[in-house]
């Protein structure tokens, strides 16, 4: 636990600025998006589908904007040295940073989400609590994993203009905005086969590729938990698709196979699997680099 107080001092440092609690106030107005047709699908678990929004672009948002100097911007400060020459391994640094500016970034989260909770409480009733407390497991796992990425970056980088950069475009822009988008292009190119989103193809491969973005991964696990279909699109927008003689842009793997003929792989819990590869390979990448010296 030599990494301990260096997360402290981290997420000290986070929780004591402005920005992080700027969060706390965007969020809860981001976060609260009653539907009707959510309602009537959910009842008063519609209030634990609001979690779910919170991934959306504000939560990456927050942990590149409160992530990204973590590593580069104390190599380029000259303080990495300073930490290097404390009694601590470069893998106490990594994972003291990646602990703290995740609780940093996690308590104002937290609070924005009880403020949502609550109205939500009021405005619709109590909703079930082991479902709302597994989504809840799930978000916080998921901010870990984006904070990971962050880090993991940021410890590559040699510039804190280039991390920043890299985690706009790609994690940001790519993964998290236009990955719905690009996923169908994707597979198109690699199968030769077109793709039309109101019509897509029974093939498990390009949902597979629809849901390897960490956000698709985290929404089709929170789906599965909200019972909102098979799905790496918002709930409100599969449960709108599900609805007879309504059609979207949503991959539903409901909607697209026949019953029993569903990839062992689309199960649900995959998106498991795919936040811990982002949460693991990067880092580990990272470690690596950092570990050999080539990053001091």
């Amino acid at each position: 636990m030599r990494w301990f107080p260096l997360a402290r001092q981290e997420c000290k440092a986070l929780v004591s600025s402005k920005g992080v609690w700027l969060l706390a106030l965007v969020l809860p107005l981001w976060t609260y998006r009653p539907a009707y047709r959510t309602w009537n699908e959910l009842g008063p678990d519609m209030t634990i589908g609001f979690v779910q929004h919170s991934a959306a672009f504000v939560l990456p948002l927050a942990a590149i904007a409160l992530g990204y100097r973590a590593i580069v911007g104390d190599r380029s400060s000259g303080s990495l040295r300073f930490v290097l020459g404390l009694p601590l391994t470069r893998r106490d640094v990594l994972l003291g940073k990646l602990v703290g500016r995740t609780v940093g970034i996690a308590i104002p989260v937290g609070i924005a989400l009880a403020v949502v909770t609550v109205v939500g409480v009021v405005r619709f009733g109590l909703f079930s609590p082991l479902r709302y407390l597994a989504v809840l497991v799930v978000t916080f796992a998921y901010l870990a994993v984006l904070v990971s990425i962050v880090v993991s970056v940021s410890a590559l980088a040699g510039r804190a203009a280039t991390a920043a950069a890299t985690l706009f475009v790609g994690l940001l822009v790519v993964f998290e905005t236009l990955w719905q988008l690009l996923a169908p292009m994707l597979y198109s190119r690699l199968t030769g086969t077109p793709v039309n989103l109101y019509d897509p193809p029974a093939d498990g491969r390009l949902f597979l590729i629809d849901r390897l973005a960490p956000s698709r991964a985290y929404n089709t696990v929170t789906n599965w938990l909200l019972e909102a279909g098979n799905s790496a699109g918002f709930h409100n927008s599969v449960i709108s698709d599900l609805e007879p003689n309504v059609s979207s842009n949503v991959l539903v793997v409901d909607n697209t196979f026949e019953p029993g003929a569903v990839p062992l792989y689309l199960h649900e819990a995959g998106g498991l699997v795919i936040l811990a590869a982002w949460g693991l390979v990067p880092l580990s990448i990272a470690y690596y680099r950092f570990d050999r010296g080539d990053l001091a």
